[in-house]
């Protein structure tokens, strides 16, 4: 099984480059489907309302629930007040899994960070090279997972991608997504200090080729188990049943944490081989 973690979808509202105007899934899907990636998890491109887009995203999702799941992108300024409830509505009506946040749009807050603990979802934080900003997350939230793409930097920031390997290391919470990493050699570093357990296979598709990203997790030459936890084990553990906030007060014990939450729908995530958490 291959997944890929990282996946923008739908239109944005701005016209400034792809990312904030057109996540088209057409082409990808066909490269995906070609290079054996089974499944996807999606969020929007950039917009200026992300209760909108991110409906837009569970209405791709819903299309295609087997194939896809769904991250509720966040802006940590613009959404200020009201992230609680478009989690709420994330997880609860649409089944998301996760949350994205990125630099580009306003810094993480701390308002979106306890909304990730309260549903106990991972976190994909884009720093845009601000890596300081990774350990005072993991400190202050050692009960939530950050996942922080591109090793620190899309934009080939080799300094970022270097520091955030320490963090990487030192950290249980933190991890990385392969997607963008045009730095090999700091890819396989990553890999042998931080370990493969965090490291996770991500495209940031539709515009990068989903088979040439996954060429690189190739080219490491893992051992069958270690590729196996890049590919897909990885993203299984950290994507669990997310707990609504309406089942808090109920949930005790030690295997509170690991209950899965009751919901309307039949929750395909859970259908994935290897899913048994």
């Amino acid at each position: 099984m291959i997944i890929d973690s990282h996946c923008h979808c739908g239109k944005g509202d701005g016209l400034t480059g792809p990312w904030d105007t057109d996540a088209s899934l057409g082409a990808y899907l066909k490269r995906a489907d070609a290079a054996g990636i089974t499944h996807t998890v999606l969020f929007s491109a950039f917009h200026s309302d992300y209760r909108t887009a991110n409906r837009r995203v569970a209405q791709i999702v819903l299309e295609n629930p087997r194939r896809l799941t769904g991250y509720a992108f966040l802006h940590a300024e613009h959404d200020r007040g009201r992230v609680g409830s478009l989690v709420r509505e994330a997880v609860e009506q649409h089944g998301f899994r996760g949350i994205k946040v990125h630099r580009y749009d306003a810094r993480i807050s701390r308002e979106i960070c306890e909304a990730a603990r309260m549903y106990r979802l991972p976190v994909l934080y884009d720093v845009v090279g601000e890596v300081s900003a990774v350990e005072l997350l993991a400190t202050e939230y050692p009960d939530v997972n950050f996942i922080i793409p591109h090793l620190g930097s899309f934009a080939d920031d080799w300094r970022a991608q270097r520091a955030l390997i320490e963090p990487l290391v030192r950290h249980r919470n933190v991890y990385t997504d392969t997607s963008g990493i045009r730095r090999f050699d700091l890819l396989a570093e990553a890999v042998s200090r931080a370990g493969a357990h965090k490291i996770l296979f991500g495209t940031d598709g539709p515009w990068l080729h989903p088979g040439v990203e996954l060429a690189k997790v190739n080219a490491l030459k893992l051992h069958s188990a270690e590729e196996n936890l890049v590919l897909s084990g990885n993203v299984l553990r950290l994507l669990g049943p997310a707990r609504p906030a309406t089942l808090l007060p109920v949930l005790s014990g030690a295997n509170a944490a690991r209950r899965p939450a009751s919901r309307a729908f039949s929750d395909p995530w859970l259908s994935l081989p290897g899913n048994r958490l």
